[in-house]
């Protein structure tokens, strides 16, 4: 059953891993990686990722993006989310400390700030939802 916008918002905004998809050229599938990202229900999803990366520089050429979100427990439940980049900006360290911070804490949440992973140069790419998919397939 798909999920209400209110349901599907609210579990876009748990910190569950999300899967990047992004065209990645002709005669290739879409790249599909797993990485963290942000969103608050109303709001912008966001990634973070090195300005340098491969996914950076795909989705700079698409201009857009897809994220998809899923959880086994206590039912299948996935959310899906795609449309176009609408703001790209150097990240700071805030940045850095809030996506960290979403999915970290303590000690761990200290070494991965102390990380070199941590001090890359990245970039925040915000998207602007066109498209939504979602659904909660009950429990198995």
């Amino acid at each position: 059953m798909a999920l209400s916008e209110e349901e599907r918002e609210a579990f876009l905004s748990e910190p569950l891993t999300a899967t990047l998809g992004v065209v990645a050229g002709p005669e290739r599938g879409p790249l599909l990686v797993p990485l963290w990202y942000g969103y608050e229900p109303g709001g912008l999803p966001w990634i973070l990722t090195g300005r340098d990366s491969r996914k950076a520089a795909l989705i700079a050429g698409a201009g857009r993006f897809s994220l998809l979100v899923q959880r086994l427990t206590p039912t299948v439940r996935y959310v899906s989310v795609e449309g176009p980049v609408v703001e790209s900006v150097a990240a700071t360290a805030e940045h850095v400390h809030e996506m960290a911070g979403r999915y970290l804490s303590g000690v761990a949440l200290e070494q991965y700030l102390a990380s070199p992973m941590a001090l890359e140069e990245s970039v925040v790419l915000r998207m602007r939802p066109e498209r939504w998919t979602s659904s909660d397939l009950g429990s198995w």
